[in-house]
């Protein structure tokens, strides 16, 4: 008898949308049936009420269950056996490396994600004001659609602000992220994907800043095209259900992942994103001791729950907290905890040679928990 098909999974995302980005491309690279919807479609409200808020990107499994949280919704796909290429890599040294790029991808990379969006608008606004639209309200009319923009803009243009992008912040933001999409070109052009020749978490985390903001956004995708087209190509074949990467000729050993290209990208990682995640931990530890412990375990965690100052690249940007950070690095450290002697050994040994080893040990009293698709303080 042939197989049966894979049931349906159904995806609310957007186009334009980070987390969704990521998403998006790992749910393409196992083949899934999958059926998209934007929020704006009538059947979200019905998520909405379920979830408890209006999020994306949100999956509805063959089953039923609803899954929000780009990370989670990939762990049920993985968890499920429907993955036709796992998110993670065979080595377990790889799989760490895997889970700090998901990291800095997803939240290290937010500055210069919003700054390419929002402070362009010459070049960007006519192409962001449509395809926000479109997604929020299909089908609306010139003055309804005019107003949706407004409003859903206006939130994101402050929340910029609180990822300490200001006029004071643009030109070294700008300079931070030129040298990234030049390490990142470097490594691209060796393999054609972070550590090889199938993507991983490292690919996914990546990914939802680098399409849907900064490859797909007219001003920075003219960029990218004309200062890193490895890295553009990496976009392409992300999004795309094949391999695509003729150019390495059917190629599949690309030796160790750690290659001196890769060790460039994890410094860059520690001078970029290791003092906000220091910053960050400090934070949360000193506000965590002065909360009250019944009252802190009893309904999710904010979105944010403050703001704190720290110094990045010659400035002292203020920035919010956002425990959901903690949770990403807390799946680093467990990762790296669950290793041999001998390979937790070999992973400090390139950590602390990019000067990243402190990713390890930066840890607050309470850890965050992920249930009822929200974020939780552990008792």
């Amino acid at each position: 008898m042939p197989d049966t098909d894979p049931p349906t999974i159904i995806l609310y995302a957007m186009p334009g949308s980070l987390y969704s980005a990521k998403a998006r491309a790992y749910l393409r690279k196992q083949r899934l049936p999958v059926e998209e919807r934007v929020p704006g479609d009538p059947r979200f409200e019905a998520v909405v009420q379920a979830v408890g808020r209006w999020i994306i990107p949100v999956v509805q499994m063959p089953d039923g269950t609803l899954v929000q949280d780009s990370s989670a919704i990939i762990d049920a796909v993985e968890d499920a056996g429907l993955a036709r290429l796992s998110a993670w890599p065979a080595d377990p040294v790889a799989r760490v490396l895997a889970l700090i790029f998901e990291l800095f991808g997803g939240e290290g990379l937010v500055r210069p994600a919003m700054h390419y969006r929002w402070n362009f608008d010459a070049d960007n606004l006519a192409f962001i004001g449509r395809d926000f639209v479109n997604g929020l309200k299909p089908g609306a009319g010139s003055e309804e659609a005019e107003a949706v923009f407004a409003a859903s803009s206006g939130r994101m243009r402050r929340a910029a602000e609180a990822f300490g992008v200001t006029p004071d912040t643009y030109a070294a933001v700008e300079a931070s992220y030129l040298k990234f999409l030049g390490l990142l070109n470097a490594h691209l052009a060796t393999r054609p994907y972070l550590l090889g020749a199938a993507p991983t978490m490292a690919d996914y985390g990546l990914i939802a800043p680098l399409h849907a903001h900064l490859s797909r956004d007219p001003h920075p995708a003219a960029i990218m095209k004309a200062r890193a087209l490895h890295v553009w190509r990496w976009v392409e074949r992300m999004t795309s259900p094949d391999m695509d990467a003729g150019e390495f000729c059917g190629r599949t050993d690309f030796g160790e992942p750690a290659s001196d290209t890769l060790k460039a990208l994890l410094a860059f990682i520690a001078e970029d994103y290791l003092p906000e995640l220091a910053a960050m931990t400090g934070w949360i530890d000193a506000w965590l001791e002065t909360q009250d412990p019944a009252a802190l375990t009893a309904q999710p965690i904010k979105r944010a729950i403050g703001r704190m100052t720290f110094a990045w690249r010659g400035h002292d940007i203020a920035v919010g907290v956002f425990p959901y950070r903690l949770h990403l690095l807390q799946r680093v450290q467990d990762a790296a905890d669950a290793l041999s002697p001998a390979a937790h050994g070999q992973l400090s040994a390139l950590l602390t040679a990019a000067g990243l080893h402190d990713i390890l040990r930066l840890r607050t009293r309470r850890r965050v928990e992920r249930r009822d698709n929200a974020e939780w303080w552990a008792a």
